[in-house]
């Protein structure tokens, strides 16, 4: 069974946009343009992660999302055309896991999305069984020669050590979890720095430039990490 995400936003462009986004990664969402409408659908049936907004004429979603905190646990992102520290506070403490300020890139609401369904353990890739190649503990990362120990923090290819940087290491990890899937710089960037991305910013490009150097004396003339041109990498 796939991921259910309910978008809750009156503002229909808005929520059809994040919809079309989140449809692309495979999730299965439900658009509602009331909070009022929302709230039925989330007494009766499951949902995994909910993304509210916070300005709605009939409820707003600082009362969904405690009506929400009162029957269920999953995830909940606010959505708010308000820079305001106040209100960014008030959702956190009614149970918010993560806040958004309009307007936002809808991929890195995307990136957002993946991050905290990781922490909740509900999210998990529905390939995995289909790879071949990968032999995965919850701390253990085997790819054709390439094993990562998540708990030391140890890397080898071919039986050699790779003496990575930290943030090497964690870009390495989040590829080998996607692995067949291409990911881009704007979610490499949220996953391993927690923060957001700007397109004239170099820096996923350089560290991956510099673990592609680390890996190719040990690689065995195969290229681990593949670009996906106008998308960003893969591990294949």
């Amino acid at each position: 069974m796939s991921i259910q995400i309910l978008v809750v936003d009156d503002e229909k462009e808005i929520a059809d946009l994040i919809k079309l986004y989140l449809e692309l990664e495979q999730f299965t969402v439900h658009a509602y343009y009331s909070a009022t409408d929302a709230l039925a659908h989330i007494e009766n049936e499951e949902i995994d992660l909910a993304v509210l907004d916070v300005m709605m004429p009939d409820m707003d979603g600082f009362t969904l999302c405690r009506k929400i905190r009162e029957v269920a646990h999953y995830p909940v992102i606010m959505l708010t055309a308000k820079n305001d520290e106040v209100d960014k506070i008030t959702g956190l403490t009614l149970g918010a896991d993560d806040y958004m300020t309009k307007p936002f890139q809808p991929l890195e609401l995307v990136a957002r999305v993946k991050a905290q369904l990781r922490r909740s353990k509900t999210y998990n890739q529905s390939d995995s069984t289909e790879r071949k190649e990968e032999e995965k503990t919850d701390h253990i990362i085997t790819i054709s020669g390439l094993t990562l120990d998540k708990h030391s923090r140890n890397c080898f290819l071919n039986e050699k050590p790779l003496n990575l940087t930290p943030k090497e290491f964690s870009i390495l990890w989040f590829l080998c979890e996607n692995q067949g899937r291409a990911v881009s710089s704007e979610e490499l960037f949220y996953e391993v720095w927690a923060d957001k991305y700007y397109s004239s910013n170099n820096t996923v490009m350089v560290h991956v430039r510099h673990l592609r150097e680390k890996m190719n004396a040990a690689a065995k003339n195969r290229s681990y990490i593949k670009t996906v041109w106008g998308v960003g990498y893969m591990i294949e």
